[in-house]
């Protein structure tokens, strides 16, 4: 016999349960009932030997024959409701095993509300989280084969045809090359910020920093590029200095991220809202920028890395969607979190963190 948890389970259950009524039963008849019987023997003045010895052989006879049948009508009801109770389990591990080998689709199904079904519902809900890390590892995947794919492309078709005198070496010619190096060169800039923000969470370089002065630093930095645009932006904040203990060159990317995602995406003659609140506890930093704003089905994802919600846009108006990967990592490693919401043509991103 295997050693499965449903044998154990019957073996442990049924056997001594049984086994103690039996012997309960047993002592009962031979110590009460036998003492009963010889005061009946003796009131009536009859022999109590032979008599008495029938009595008990017939009472154990049926004893016997009885818990024989309630060990056969248990073994049989336990076994239907443990295999029924542990289902769900051999689901489970059949459903692993697929995992394993890279089939993330499958669930346990869920048939009680007790203690397993539980564990089945928070086994659902792994595998849910499993399929769309596996989705996004792909997705990512296959985007920086295509980042890496088309500027390297241009690069040799252009760098032959050079060699083989198809085209003449211009000074546009060369300002186009230069141009498929830039893009390579400022992907793999936006890989190391990456990794970079991964590594914070290990080490971090805490002062005590104005947050509103760090975000005015950034928007004066920017304002040619609103300017550009003539998108109007609006500063609102709830101090004039508002301080956090943070890594001023981590932060300063984090906020750096958040508004060049601003002026990317805002329309030509739009407005963008930048506000800092706070309370005892926390310093919220809101993103507002008006625009066409994100679909429900993206909202979640757009902290993933490599992802965009307008996947139609090009990479050189709508980057490699790293930034704002890169400042899910940088907040959240300072304690904080990130959020986002679109709703009425206005995209809102912010970002908290403790005071």
């Amino acid at each position: 016999m295997k050693n499965h948890l449903l044998w154990k389970l019957l073996l442990t259950n049924i056997i001594p349960v049984i086994g103690v009524i039996f012997l309960v039963v047993w002592v009962a008849v031979d110590k009460l009932a036998a003492n009963y019987f010889m005061a009946l023997m003796e009131k009536y003045d009859v022999s109590p030997d032979d008599i008495h010895q029938m009595f008990l052989t017939s009472i154990h006879h049926y004893l016997v024959w009885a818990s024989l049948a309630a060990l056969g009508v248990a073994f049989i009801l336990s076994f239907l409701l443990t295999r029924r109770v542990l289902r769900p389990l051999l689901q489970m591990t059949a459903i692993t095993k697929e995992m394993a080998a890279g089939n993330f689709s499958l669930r346990t199904e869920i048939t009680t509300k007790d203690e397993v079904g539980e564990l089945g519902v928070a086994f659902n809900r792994m595998a849910d989280s499993l399929e769309k890390i596996e989705q996004l590892r792909k997705t990512m995947v296959a985007d920086v084969a295509h980042e890496l794919r088309t500027p390297l492309t241009n690069l040799r078709g252009y760098i032959e045809a050079l060699n083989d005198n198809i085209i003449p070496p211009t000074p546009d010619t060369f300002k186009m090359l230069q141009q498929e190096n830039l893009r390579l060169v400022h992907l793999v800039d936006n890989l190391q910020q990456l990794a970079r923000a991964d590594a914070a969470r290990a080490y971090l370089k805490r002062e005590k920093l104005d947050l509103t002065a760090l975000v005015n630093q950034i928007v004066e930095l920017h304002q040619p590029h609103f300017q550009k645009k003539s998108i109007r932006i609006e500063r609102r904040f709830a101090s004039p200095e508002l301080y956090v203990k943070a890594d001023r060159d981590k932060l300063l990317q984090a906020l750096q991220n958040l508004t060049e995602n601003c002026w990317n995406y805002t329309p030509q003659a739009g407005h963008v809202i930048i506000s800092v609140d706070h309370n005892s506890k926390e310093v919220t930093v809101n993103f507002h920028n008006s625009g066409p704003g994100i679909s429900k089905a993206d909202l979640p994802y757009i902290f993933e890395r490599f992802f965009r919600a307008d996947r139609s846009r090009s990479r050189d108006a709508g980057g490699a969607g790293i930034g704002l990967a890169i400042t899910r990592e940088i907040i959240e490693a300072h304690g904080g979190h990130v959020g986002a919401e679109s709703r009425n043509g206005e995209t809102h991103i912010w970002f908290v963190l403790p005071t």
